[in-house]
């Protein structure tokens, strides 16, 4: 029976590709996918891209062909990423000049696009598409509108796949789903068509296992993560998949971490909304009925997975300018820490309301008490440190930056041991907009061009 080999080679924006190239060398891999997007790194392409028009790519991925190129020449598979984000042909252009440094010249380079539908609100407008937000429910205001950075829907896996009929050794897209780079090798090489539910849905499955780099291999582990041997040499993992959908996920022999039926668990749940209808644009999948069965050392089968109709809609996420955000950091010492803490609060507190200073939003965190668990923090005994965050939200640039200013006097003029954490600038902030168009209305405008390496370098 037919099996196809697919390797994990991020998880984000900023990730380590160590694990990309264990993968890379001793994976003996068909295909190797990269998950790069998530919507804070859609915020930080935005950005990027207001300040340069020639960004919006992320920008590791220049570090990360330098590296693998080699060994996709050498070893012949192909490569699936979503690190093109809002600018997909210049991240073609960054490996286009990675590979002829390196003396490639033979392979293929896709561009999907047609996620970016910001260009197209008002049409949407004019089609009568409902804007409402999913998460608050809020109507969708010409404030909102006109302070839009980005709008992009989430394609799946069928354009990468045609992608790949296309010849393209290397596809890159913008935003995808996070399974879509692992589940298009599947569609093009066993021919899985629509309606093929069942499969479909076990493909979604295993680049949900695949898409957070180490974490089905004992990274980011919460049962007994102590046990998890060389973090430092973790490998990603790998999935062996044949034809009807059933895969082991592994990971290189001799890399660091773990592969058994408790760290894929953690993944199976992790970010999974309803374990029966995990909608995706390619399926709805169930793993509800999944069965984990570590079948040798670092090697675990699943099988098990059932699938419905994909959905009729595409999900929109939007970015829109929402303001600014001043914050800073203050650290007090043992003894009374939390207590000098919050009297430093209840200082600035009073200082805003003598001078006339407010925000439109004011955030306290406690590092070293509440600052992770929030209203489920305890009360610990005495510790040895607490640094006070305090985070203010403002539509004027001016005024945000002005809020450190409050801080310097309470070294001498407030509770004893203050030691300050510099000057921390300004951020601007994005809110986040999501919304369903009907998908056709998406699919009738993605592109994808693929260009010949030797023909352009």
């Amino acid at each position: 029976m037919k099996k196809v080999r697919i390797g994990a080679g991020q998880g984000f924006y900023g990730d380590s590709f160590d694990g990309a190239i264990l993968n890379a060398k001793y994976g003996n891999l068909d295909y190797l996918a990269f998950d790069a997007l998530a919507e804070l790194t859609m915020a930080i392409l935005s950005k990027n891209k207001v300040q340069n028009q020639e960004l919006g790519y992320t920008r590791d991925i220049g570090l990360a062909m330098q590296a693998l190129l080699p060994f996709m020449k050498k070893h012949k598979f192909k490569m699936l990423t979503n690190a093109g984000g809002l600018n997909p042909h210049a991240a073609k252009e960054v490996v286009l000049n990675v590979a002829k440094k390196l003396g490639i010249n033979d392979i293929k380079i896709a561009v999907v696009t047609g996620d970016d539908i910001k260009p197209r609100i008002k049409e949407f407008k004019e089609k009568a598409i409902d804007f409402t937000d999913l998460e608050t429910g809020k109507p969708f205001t010409k404030e909102i509108e006109e302070r839009l950075l980005f709008a992009n829907a989430y394609l799946g896996a069928q354009p990468l796949v045609e992608a790949l009929r296309q010849g393209a050794d290397i596809v890159i897209s913008g935003r995808t789903t996070d399974t879509a780079q692992f589940l298009a090798p599947l569609i093009y090489e066993f021919g899985w068509e629509e309606g093929d539910w069942d499969r479909l849905a076990s493909g979604v499955f295993m680049g949900h296992l695949l898409e957070c780099s180490a974490q089905s291999t004992g990274g980011n582990f919460s049962a007994d993560w102590q046990s998890i041997d060389h973090y430092e040499n973790i490998g990603y993992p790998i999935a062996e998949v044949n034809e009807q959908g059933e895969f082991i996920i592994t990971k290189v022999e001799g890399s660091g971490g773990r592969v058994n039926a408790q760290t894929v668990k953690e993944q199976m749940l992790y970010e999974i909304h309803d374990p029966a209808n995990y909608i995706t644009p390619d399926v709805v999948m169930d793993i509800t009925n999944v069965k984990l069965e570590e079948i040798a050392q670092d090697q675990v089968k699943v099988t098990g997975v059932r699938g419905k109709a994909r959905p009729k809609n595409l999900k929109v996420v939007a970015g829109y300018d929402d303001g600014y955000m001043g914050q800073v950091v203050v650290g007090y010492s043992w003894p009374n820490a939390l207590e000098k803490a919050e009297k430093a609060v209840e200082i600035l507190n009073r200082i805003m309301e003598k001078k006339k200073i407010s925000y439109d939003k004011v955030h306290i965190d406690f590092v070293g008490y509440n600052s992770l668990h929030g209203p489920l923090s305890h009360e610990v005994s005495e510790p040895n440190e607490v640094y006070l965050r305090m985070a203010v939200k403002s539509d004027d640039k001016r005024k945000a930056d002005n809020f450190f200013r409050l801080f310097p006097p309470l070294a001498l003029n407030g509770p004893p041991t203050m030691s300050v954490i510099g000057n921390i600038p300004t951020r601007q902030l994005l809110g986040m907009w999501s919304f369903l168009v009907p998908r056709e209305l998406i699919e009738e405008n993605v592109t994808i061009s693929v260009s010949e390496v030797g023909e352009l370098v």
